[in-house]
């Protein structure tokens, strides 16, 4: 789908009338108040500092989060590197107003409903993508349309960073981890699975650091990049 085509920017058809077809940012609407103070119980702010120390976000950039929640790891982005340009995107409105609020006055970062496998931006557009546990959430076709839209989206020799629960995870990371392990959920990012995922789309993607999580199990970051 190129930027000239009538219906690049994202679909906001997905969720009309009664029918909701994304998961909100806290599994729940009503439980959307509570959402950050449970990612902070999960360590999850120091996993996005890792995560963007991998990206290395430079002056000038173009950044998207796809599945930006209520904008911590966008927010995060912007206060790392003030001199980049930040979107984060989301299919769930009451957690993008949420982000929206607590971006308070900064510039250079906005948020927009969009959906991960249709982005509301142009073809080549974007120089960095972020995603932090998104994937295990997506249906494997959605997955794969995912990947093929954040190549469509990135520049050529752009990145995409993920982190997500899976990768080399085995019962030898502990009780989190042998929990995870029967969690359909997480099977398709286990072992090589997240790589396959993007090379698939025809990304080269590498596993750049994997780290043992007492309360979920393991995480796993990978770089994904748009070959020049």
């Amino acid at each position: 789908m190129t930027k000239n085509h009538p219906n690049y920017q994202a679909d906001t058809t997905h969720a009309t009338g009664d029918r909701q077809d994304y998961l909100p940012a806290a599994g729940r609407n009503g439980l959307l108040p509570f959402y950050d103070a449970f990612t902070r119980l999960f360590g999850v702010p120091a996993i996005h500092r890792t995560l963007l120390r991998h990206a290395g976000l430079a002056p000038g950039d173009t950044v998207l989060e796809i599945g930006c929640g209520t904008g911590n790891l966008t927010i995060l982005a912007k206060d790392t590197q003030p001199a980049a340009e930040i979107l984060g995107t989301d299919p769930d409105p009451l957690a993008l107003a949420r982000a929206q609020r607590k971006a308070k006055d900064r510039t250079g970062i906005r948020f927009e409903r969009g959906y991960a496998q249709n982005l509301p931006v142009p073809d080549a557009s974007i120089d960095r993508m972020l995603s932090a546990f998104m994937l295990h959430h997506l249906p494997t076709d959605v997955k794969a349309a995912a990947a093929a839209e954040a190549l469509r989206v990135l520049r050529p020799g752009g990145q995409l960073y993920v982190v997500d629960i899976g990768g080399r995870m085995t019962d030898a990371d502990g009780m989190a981890a042998r929990r995870m392990l029967n969690n359909g959920h997480v099977a398709e990012n286990l072992g090589d699975g997240i790589p396959r995922l993007f090379r698939a789309a025809g990304f080269d993607c590498q596993e750049v650091d994997s780290r043992v999580h007492r309360l979920i199990g393991r995480v796993t970051y990978y770089r994904a990049t748009r070959p020049a």
